[in-house]
């Protein structure tokens, strides 16, 4: 409290810098959010305030890429501390970062992230960001200078994690390409999967998802038979997805399980929300839309269920929903496994060499980012919640059978 009481009572154009001071009061203090906008007001002059907040803003963001992080990762862990209103605040100053570099000098998966949140400028540079934001969106200035030190606090704050892509303006042509399924397939697919995510009728959704599995899984299969006449990296890839609240660390069981079925290996964060995924690009790709399909599909059929209680009446919702994803997980596994080895059956030797070279890679990678990694298990303790999941999981349409791969 007394260091609170002495910061509101020194303005801040006072210090000589007034960069540094923000940067002092977001990094160095323990100061409330909205007891700093309070000092940044008393400030008559709102451009230097504005462009000093801005500077911090992309000083703070390019720690956050030293640390390792990308940029939808800083935009959900954002979101998840600060709120969805932060979203096109953020959405703002990763385009006004990345804008500093020349574009063949970021990676270009790097890129794809920005233009999937559509991160652009649109705002005048040669005047403030955040005043245009301000009176683009409708919100006042003391809440938007408030949104943004809680930002750029959580941003300050951020752990390190192993390092996936090359920094901003240190990318090659060569680390900046993108292999792995073809880019129309990938827009097929995250149409069909939008659209089941959106509809209210659940038939239509699951007919939907399983189209869309239809789609990638005969891809999958097609690319695995084929040699990549690009040259690749000796290292796989790495893939960081996050997941909805709640029930995070039994959803991840259920992209663990489509992870370990497709060559992969996948880390859990427990305390980040998030599951890092090591693979070769075109596996990574499949597991991230066949992850997002099975989890529309598993939730849905969870919350379809209801709440539950147990014999005296208690609330067993949460165990039975916690069971229900980890069975889920585990007889999608066993199901993905079995196409597996069906269709290595049908394909033959050709395809062994290319999967063990592919596994040697995922190993390697695997062992040089999360060298401390701990195994562990989901618990699954509501038989009800088990055996619902189960049931659920073998009426998912993987769409991995004959018909499928050859209509």
């Amino acid at each position: 409290m007394r260091e609170a009481t002495s910061v509101k009572e020194q303005s801040a154009d006072q210090r000589p810098d007034i960069v540094e001071t923000l940067w002092w009061l977001v990094t160095g203090t323990q100061v409330d959010p909205a007891e700093q906008a309070d000092v940044l007001l008393r400030n008559p002059n709102t451009r230097l305030v504005d462009q000093a907040v801005h500077t911090v803003s992309l000083r703070l963001l390019r720690q956050s890429w030293q640390r390792g992080w990308l940029p939808e990762d800083v935009l959900q862990m954002s979101i998840r501390r600060c709120g969805a209103e932060v979203r096109s605040l953020v959405v703002d100053l990763l385009a006004a970062e990345t804008a500093q570099y020349a574009p063949p000098t970021v990676d270009e998966r790097w890129l794809e992230q920005l233009r999937a949140v559509g991160a652009e400028p649109w705002w005048d540079r040669e005047a403030p960001h955040l005043s245009q934001w301000t009176a683009r969106h409708g919100v006042d200035r003391i809440r938007a200078l408030t949104l943004l030190l809680a930002a750029q606090r959580c941003w300050s704050r951020l752990p390190v994690l192993a390092r996936i892509l090359p920094l901003p303006g240190s990318a090659t042509q060569a680390s900046g390409g993108v292999r792995g399924v073809d880019q129309k397939v990938l827009a097929r697919v995250r149409a069909l999967l939008a659209k089941a995510e959106s509809t209210g009728y659940a038939a239509e959704a699951e007919a939907l998802s399983a189209k869309a599995q239809q789609l990638m899984a005969k891809h999958a299969f097609e690319r695995a038979m084929l040699a990549d006449p690009e040259p690749v990296d000796p290292t796989a890839d790495v893939r960081r997805l996050w997941l909805d609240s709640p029930y995070t660390s039994a959803k991840s069981a259920v992209v663990s399980s489509i992870a370990r079925a497709n060559r992969c290996r996948a880390v859990y964060y427990d305390k980040l929300g998030f599951v890092a995924v090591v693979g070769d690009q075109t596996d990574l790709q499949i597991v991230e839309l066949l992850a997002t399909s099975l989890l529309v599909q598993a939730t849905r059929a969870m919350l379809t269920e209801g709440s539950h209680r147990g014999r005296f009446g208690e609330s067993r919702t949460r165990s039975y929903r916690q069971s229900f994803l980890v069975a889920y997980a585990a007889r999608i596994e066993e199901r993905l496994q079995s196409a597996n080895e069906h269709s290595a059956a049908e394909v033959g030797s050709a395809l062994v060499p290319v999967l063990a070279e592919r596994e040697r890679m995922v190993t390697a990678t695997f062992a040089e980012l999360f060298p401390n990694v701990r195994t562990g298990t989901s618990n699954a303790s509501n038989p009800d919640g088990w055996y619902a999941g189960r049931a659920a999981a073998d009426r998912a349409d993987l769409g991995l059978n004959r018909e499928a791969l050859t209509g």
